[in-house]
């Protein structure tokens, strides 16, 4: 890079977590470490996939910070991080605000509109 280039920014976190959750089968296992850590193998079981494919998708999971995994023996186990989960809680709770808010501007409008044709 030279000193004229600038560093592109890194996406914000959320990002990484929304990309995570949008995969059903990234979705499935955070609902089941919503229950208990489990080890790879317990969660990969209701998958019909080949075990190296699924190992992909707790990569990502960890990547973003939805999950922890320990190693014991040759055991690793998985368990859920809810602090991305809250990040995006909170944002989704921030969006249905500002969206609750613009509708009722918006029937407030429609209801002038109706006054005034009267």
């Amino acid at each position: 890079m030279t000193s004229l280039q600038t560093p592109t920014p890194s996406p914000p976190p959320i990002d990484g977590i929304f990309r995570a959750l949008a995969d059903p089968t990234r979705r499935r296992v955070v609902e089941r470490l919503n229950r208990s850590p489990a080890s790879v193998s317990e969660l990969a079981q209701p998958f019909e996939m080949a075990l190296p494919s699924f190992i992909e998708h707790l990569k990502i999971l960890e990547g973003c910070g939805l999950v922890h995994s320990q190693k014991t023996g040759r055991v690793r186990t998985y368990q859920l991080a809810p602090e991305p989960l809250k990040l995006a809680e909170n944002w989704l709770a921030e969006q249905r605000t500002l969206w609750e808010r613009r509708l009722d501007q918006f029937d407030a409008y429609v209801m002038t509109l109706k006054e005034t044709e009267k």
